[in-house]
């Protein structure tokens, strides 16, 4: 395992957001390391390395090399060829040809589902750009070869999730956690920024609103009675991207039904589901939650998404 660079202290507090993103694509770092938590970089490896392997094959073995366009097409071809067997999934009913940009929200029980969301985008979405906000220890696997995943049409971004930035356990006041903090923020303003531009041009960006994986759909009983807060993933980002009033994006969301028996990780060779609820238009999200021009919270906006996914699934992945 070649080892991780590590930022110093100086690095960690002048290098931008942005200039972070370039050292873990190209320069071998670690910002996982960096804050302490390696053990959380060290369980993505394995996964990391696989992916990795998949996609530098998907390269290596089509052609033309010297038509960069014909060769990415052809790779993304390829990729679907394979993972749909070994990584099967049905998506009917899927939108195919949505004229405005798409906001895709899904239930997140395992690794998975990703790998048939990838399938999926490629084969019925065809070119445009896919947008999708990664978590840390994930995207540290990723990163180094984050410039081939982008020419499969995929626009990964680095977040650091709730779940994430508590197992670092991070003393409050240090520097680490001071920058961490920092970039925590940026890492979420960066992603919004791209969405908003990908969106505009009509791409798609898939998010989970869970930011971690989850068993059920609703964290629990008590957040499905409103008798909890909700994570407000999706109306936060709602709330920043009809901030712009020429975005016209719809939010879909869109039910995992994993096969019986899964387990946490990709479930090789089972087939999952992946089902389109009723789709929110932007006209609808503005009419229903945005009354207010001022409004800073889009009450109600959260459940009702995450119910419109359980509303495709049966029960016992409610709650």
């Amino acid at each position: 395992m070649t080892k991780k660079n590590i930022f110093t202290k100086k690095e960690l507090k002048t290098l931008s957001a942005e200039e972070v993103i370039d050292k873990l694509q190209h320069d071998n770092y670690s910002l996982l390391a960096t804050l302490g938590a390696e053990k959380l970089r060290k369980e993505m490896v394995p996964v990391g390395k696989a992916c990795n392997t998949a996609i530098n094959y998907f390269f290596r073995t089509t052609g033309p090399k010297k038509d960069q366009a014909a060769h990415n097409q052809n790779a993304r071809k390829k990729l679907v060829k394979v993972l749909s067997k070994i990584t099967p999934g049905s998506y009917k009913g899927m939108p195919k040809d949505n004229p405005h940009g798409l906001v895709v929200g899904f239930n997140h029980p395992s690794l998975g589902e990703i790998a048939r969301i990838l399938t999926m985008k490629i084969d019925i979405m065809g070119d445009k750009p896919m947008y999708f906000p990664v978590n840390l220890p994930w995207y540290e696997s990723l990163a180094p070869n984050y410039d081939r995943i982008k020419r499969l049409g995929i626009i990964i971004t680095p977040t650091i999730t709730p779940a994430t930035w508590n197992k670092m356990d991070l003393k409050e006041g240090t520097l680490l956690y001071e920058e961490g903090n920092r970039l925590k923020r940026a890492f979420r303003d960066i992603y919004t920024q791209i969405s908003h531009d990908g969106l505009k041009d009509g791409g798609v960006v898939f998010v989970a609103p869970s930011a971690t994986r989850q068993a059920t759909v609703f964290k629990n009983e008590a957040v499905y009675k409103k008798e909890e807060d909700i994570i407000p993933t999706m109306s936060m980002l709602a709330l920043k991207l009809y901030s712009d009033p020429e975005m016209d994006c719809d939010f879909l969301p869109m039910a995992v039904l994993p096969p019986e028996g899964y387990k946490r990780g990709l479930n090789f060779r089972k087939k999952y589901r992946l089902i389109p609820g009723k789709i929110m238009t932007a006209a609808e999200i503005r009419r229903k939650y945005m009354k207010d021009p001022d409004v800073k919270r889009l009450v109600g906006f959260d459940w009702d998404f995450h119910k419109r996914i359980a509303d495709e699934l049966p029960k016992k992945f409610w709650y």
